[in-house]
């Protein structure tokens, strides 16, 4: 039977409040890292979601997620992230983060929708 993991995008107003949300309400223990890397080990199967990745995620209230994930918040991530890069990264999350300061590019919603479709085929439902 398909498991259905329920995150309540009206309670989503940043990525962090995007990681509490989803490790409380997908498993993994509650908590599951708090980065793009651990989140798609997560959907993989086995940190608290079933081993055979039979379950599926319903994002209700995506539009509220959406826009609290936007530009600005995908721009104040990538300057956090910049702080602390890799010096042979720099140039590219630079101009990432130019993009995102300019209202372009993919935003931090666009990241997760895409991990999940990624790691879930068919395993996604926007409400």
């Amino acid at each position: 039977m398909t498991v259905r993991y329920v995150l309540d995008g009206s309670q989503v107003k940043t990525l962090e409040d995007f990681w509490r949300i989803a490790g409380e309400s997908i498993g993994c223990g509650g908590y599951f890292g708090r980065n793009l890397d651990a989140f798609a080990d997560c959907l993989r199967g086995g940190f608290g979601t079933p081993d055979d990745g039979d379950f599926m995620i319903e994002w209700r209230d995506h539009e509220a997620s959406r826009r609290h994930l936007g530009h600005p918040e995908t721009a104040r991530q990538l300057e956090m992230w910049l702080a602390r890069c890799h010096p042979t990264n720099r140039a590219h999350m630079t101009a990432s983060l130019a993009e995102a300061r300019a209202g372009r590019g993919p935003t931090a919603f666009d990241w997760l929708v895409e991990i999940i479709e990624e790691e879930l085929p068919g395993g996604l439902r926007l409400r």
